[in-house]
């Protein structure tokens, strides 16, 4: 088997960047810098059911992309959540949120509805996390 982007995943997202274990996606939300990492593991559901090294590699890139987030957005806080209710593919969300933006202090999850980036603003993003990330381009 070879790994696969979930359908959903790969219909609310942008790609980014291959990182060591994860893609690396933007969700296509302007409302909030929000980036989801799928890890390149087939079939891979829970996090806790991975091999030890799996999930360092993982938490690698999550920390990495999480703090490029951070220096590219200016936000004051980070969250970091895998739920998987709606699609079952591991993936982690990372979020940047400042008091402030849409929804806070509440949660971005089925908020109100999306906003899409333009190009100018999602071309801007990917490439600042890409070069956050000393990435060549996608």
């Amino acid at each position: 088997m070879t790994f696969s982007l979930d359908r959903q995943l790969k219909a609310d997202t942008l790609p980014i960047a291959e990182l060591a274990s994860c893609e690396l996606l933007l969700m296509n939300d302007s409302r909030w810098p929000w980036l989801i990492l799928v890890p390149r593991i087939e079939n891979a559901v829970e996090l806790h059911e991975l091999f030890t090294d799996q999930r360092q590699d993982i938490d690698f890139d999550v920390a990495n992309s999480a703090a490029a987030l951070k220096a590219v957005s200016g936000c004051e806080k980070i969250n970091i959540a895998s739920l998987g209710n709606a699609v079952r593919q591991l993936h982690i969300h990372v979020v940047a949120r400042s008091d402030g933006d849409p929804n806070w202090p509440g949660p971005v999850w089925g908020f109100e509805e999306r906003l899409p980036y333009t190009n100018d603003l999602e071309t801007g993003i990917i490439q600042n996390m890409q070069n956050m990330l000393e990435l060549g381009t996608s």
